[in-house]
């Protein structure tokens, strides 16, 4: 994919969960997909051109915040660009609403956007 300059390309995907030993029975035993490590609210698979990442569900916990929030079966993308500058320009210039500036995040730089049906999805800077 292209986006202007940019190399695109999908980094992860974050899947809601509403248990999470049962998901990772499932993706680790059924899918077959190698276990990076496990945690009871994240847990991650290596695979081939990204990282599968299964998040527990905000429904899930004794007292969920807001209850339209990532639902169990929810999914958020997150891609990948050389340089994540250039990229939130482009998107401020398409009026791409932007729901976290590019900053810094437990080693990652990275952005949050909504596509036009308000799906969120995340846009990290490859690092060399």
């Amino acid at each position: 994919m292209i986006a202007g300059d940019q190399q695109l390309r999908l980094n992860f995907a974050i899947i809601f969960v509403s248990d999470m030993s049962r998901s990772v029975a499932f993706y680790r035993d059924v899918l077959g997909l190698p276990l990076k490590f496990e945690s009871p609210e994240w847990t991650e698979f290596a695979g081939e051109g990204g990282t599968i990442a299964l998040h527990i569900s905000d429904l899930s916990k004794p007292e969920p915040t807001d209850h339209t929030a990532n639902p169990a079966g929810s999914c958020i993308p997150g891609l990948c660009v050389p340089n994540l500058d250039e990229f939130h320009q482009r998107m401020i210039e398409h009026t791409v609403p932007c729901i976290q500036e590019p900053n810094e995040t437990v080693g990652v730089r990275l952005a949050q956007y909504l596509d036009p049906d308000g799906l969120e999805f995340s846009v990290s800077e490859v690092r060399g």
